[in-house]
């Protein structure tokens, strides 16, 4: 038995219970009702989306082919169309989550504006927005079977079944998202408490990273400062405690290392003993030995080894890492959060490289043998002209003939049609199914999708309809396609929730309902 069937039964005995006082509820509204709102709160979404990642973590390690995939929403209607796209052209929503980014949050959610990634942005707004996603994608599935219901009550005697089937057996559009904490907002105890926020919004996965947080900055720009391993694990711990306390005992957390792309540190970490964590987050700082005479004013000195030597330091007190240490430091800081409590890492690379990343995971995986990424397909990098290099070395490597290429110009749309493009997008085409394979990726996201894509429609329509195409410009490039490709929105009306509305009215008002979806209503020439 169903659980419509089964609310079905449960509301009229309540109802029954309660005599003549109540004889105006129905139980098949009450059960619809309870059908359409099945997560009461974040902490029930929490709860099923970490059970929903723990075992798609489970099968990538069986199947790498087994990988997920979210984009970055800034809206909790892009995450929701996102969603209903999905569930229209894959007919399932399995393997396919959300991303919460911070830089959109920075650069789209603040009261102060457009922002920097640079944690800026007041710290609510970030649980806000998961709350917001959530509430979204649960009107999704209300309106979706609002739908079913309808066409339950219209069906023949002999459609019937078919149609209660898809009530019984509905998939949902709430999945896991993967939120992100930037460097924490603070010391661990308000990691802990902005934590705690996003958790009791409905994330289920939280990504936390290594740099400092009060100078922290976007992985692809300069002048990122991170923080020994005893301050980041602090973090992930507070992250723990704070998915233990409200319940979510299979929570997961994703350790991000800026290291690759950071040069600089705050402190110098605290050791004891040589070769303890503390002395090898010291042994990458660039130093000189000390002499007698280079010992200046106001000089800091440390023991390495068997000699004293005094580190690096910018005027504005930070220390500076030896070049060409970030992989290494990457390495460790990736093995030291997985043997400290976190579940996922995310390397911020400085391009989309399958053999740069799956070298950093196999060292990685010496250590950790299942471990994973969770990775950013960013459209900070420029993808076309990233891998139509890749190719053009390639080629070189060969031996093959590459005089009619520019390598610094292999952008230009005169390539676009060579051989060499050709292969290129083909491997764009396929990095998220080779990097799963190859470097250990389980999660690929892309971090600003909807920003960009958000931009670029804007433009085109403004440029046709402000322009000597005027309303054609809507209608030819808009709402033809929306109605040719099914998309929902079409009936916008719909969408925001109007014949919902109108079902609860029937349900509280019975005939006298005054409803929306009558023969005047517009909506009704899109079928």
């Amino acid at each position: 038995m169903s659980n419509y069937s089964t609310d079905i039964d449960t509301a009229a005995s309540l109802i029954e219970n309660e005599g003549s006082a109540w004889n105006a509820i129905n139980p098949e509204s009450v059960a619809r009702m309870r059908t359409q709102n099945r997560f009461k709160t974040g902490l029930d979404i929490a709860k099923y989306t970490a059970k929903i990642m723990r075992e798609d973590m489970a099968n990538y390690d069986a199947d790498s082919s087994q990988y997920t995939q979210s984009l970055g929403c800034w809206h909790g209607f892009i995450g929701q169309q996102k969603m209903i796209a999905i569930k229209k052209h894959l007919l399932t929503t399995k393997r396919c989550y959300l991303y919460l980014s911070g830089w959109m949050v920075a650069a789209l959610r603040s009261e102060f504006g457009p922002l920097p990634d640079q944690s800026m942005h007041e710290k609510t707004s970030v649980a806000s927005l998961i709350a917001e996603l959530y509430t979204f994608l649960r009107q999704a599935d209300a309106r979706e079977l609002g739908g079913l219901f309808r066409e339950l009550d219209n069906a023949d005697a002999a459609d019937k079944a078919a149609v209660q089937d898809k009530i019984d057996n509905f998939e949902t559009h709430v999945v896991p998202i993967i939120a992100d904490i930037d460097a924490g907002f603070g010391n661990e105890e308000a990691t802990y408490l902005m934590a705690k926020q996003m958790i009791e919004a409905g994330a289920c996965c939280i990504q936390l990273e290594n740099q400092v947080s009060d100078v922290k900055q976007c992985g692809h720009q300069d002048g990122k400062v991170t923080v020994p391993h005893v301050e980041f694990l602090a973090k992930i711990n507070a992250v723990r405690y704070a998915f233990l306390e409200l319940g979510i005992d299979d929570g997961v957390i994703v350790a991000r290392t800026d290291s690759l792309g950071a040069g600089l540190t705050q402190k110098i970490a605290v050791t004891s003993e040589p070769g303890d964590l503390g002395d090898k987050y010291n042994s990458f700082i660039e130093v000189e030995e000390v002499t007698s005479d280079n010992l200046e004013n106001g000089d800091l000195v440390f023991k390495r080894g068997d000699k004293l030597v005094k580190p690096s330091r910018l005027p504005n007190g930070l220390f500076k890492f030896r070049a060409g240490t970030g992989e290494e430091r990457c390495i460790l800081d990736c093995i030291t959060s997985l043997q400290n409590g976190a579940d996922l890492l995310w390397i911020e690379t400085e391009k989309p490289h399958v053999a740069q990343i799956g070298a950093m995971v196999n060292a990685i995986r010496e250590v950790v043998p299942n471990a994973k990424l969770v990775y950013n397909n960013s459209p900070s990098f420029n993808w076309t002209l990233n891998f139509r290099q890749q190719i053009f070395d390639v080629m070189k490597q060969q031996g093959k003939d590459i005089s009619a290429y520019d390598r610094a110009d292999l952008m230009s749309i005169d390539y676009d049609e060579t051989e060499l493009a050709i292969e290129a997008d083909e491997k764009i085409r396929t990095f998220q199914a080779d990097s799963a394979r190859e470097a250990g990726i389980f999660h690929h996201l892309i971090t600003l999708p909807t920003y960009h894509t958000t931009a670029l429609s804007t433009d085109n329509l403004a440029k046709e309809y402000f322009g000597d195409q005027g309303m054609l410009g809507y209608v030819a490039n808009v709402q033809r396609k929306e109605i040719r490709q099914g998309i929902a929105c079409v009936k916008h009306q719909n969408m925001a929730g109007s014949d919902m509305g109108d079902a609860h009215k029937e349900y509280f008002s019975g005939d006298q309902a005054l409803k929306a979806s009558g023969k005047d209503n517009t909506m009704n020439q899109f079928g």
